[in-house]
C-alpha cells in the first residue's frame, strides 16, 4: 500500500518536473542530471516539447491595434470590417471541415484548396467562381459553385446537372 502511495505522488508530481530545468555534470565518476546546478561545470540541457496535437491559435486573424485595447467590442467590429481578413473559423472547426472535406462561408482560398483540391473550372468575373464536379458511377451526379469575395467563401451552391 505504502508503495502505491508513493508511485501516486510520483506520477502526480511527473507534470510539475516537466518544465523544471534539467541541468547536466560531469564527473570523475560520470555524467549526472539534476534539477539544479550541480557544480561549476553544470550545463543546462535542452528539452524538446514533444507534446502532440494542433495548435489553437491557427487561422486567427491578424490583431488590430485599436485606441482602447481593453474594449473588446471596438476590436470585433474591426474584424468584422476589415476588408482583408476571413471570417474566423476556430482551429478546431477548420479541423474538422477539412476532415469532411466540407467548404463553409468565411474560408480561404487556400482551406478551400485542402478541401475540395484544384477546381476543374474557374470563372475570374463578375465574381471569382470556381465549380467543382461530382461524379457517381461515372455520371454527373451534382455541381458545386464556391463564391469567393476578397479572397474569402462568401457562397457555396449546391446544384443538380
Amino acid at each position: 500500500m505504502v508503495r502505491l502511495m508513493t508511485l501516486l505522488w510520483v506520477l502526480m508530481a511527473l507534470p510539475l518536473a516537466a518544465d523544471a530545468e534539467v541541468f547536466r555534470c560531469t564527473t570523475d565518476t560520470g555524467t549526472s542530471f539534476a534539477d539544479q546546478p550541480c557544480g561549476e561545470n553544470a550545463e543546462v540541457v535542452t528539452i524538446r516539447d514533444n507534446r502532440i496535437g494542433g495548435n489553437f491559435g491557427d487561422n486567427l486573424p491578424p490583431e488590430t491595434e485599436t485606441a482602447d485595447p481593453d474594449d473588446t467590442t471596438d476590436r470585433q467590429t474591426a474584424r468584422e470590417e476589415s476588408p482583408d481578413t476571413c471570417r474566423f473559423i476556430n482551429s478546431t472547426q477548420l479541423r474538422t471541415y477539412l476532415t469532411r472535406n466540407q467548404v463553409v462561408k468565411g474560408m480561404t482560398k487556400d482551406h478551400v484548396l485542402r478541401a475540395f483540391g484544384r477546381p476543374p473550372e474557374t470563372y475570374p468575373t463578375p465574381q471569382e467562381t470556381w465549380v467543382y464536379q461530382t461524379k457517381y458511377f461515372g455520371a454527373l451526379y451534382e455541381l458545386t459553385y464556391v463564391y469567393f469575395k476578397d479572397g474569402c467563401v462568401e457562397q457555396v451552391v449546391y446544384r443538380q446537372p
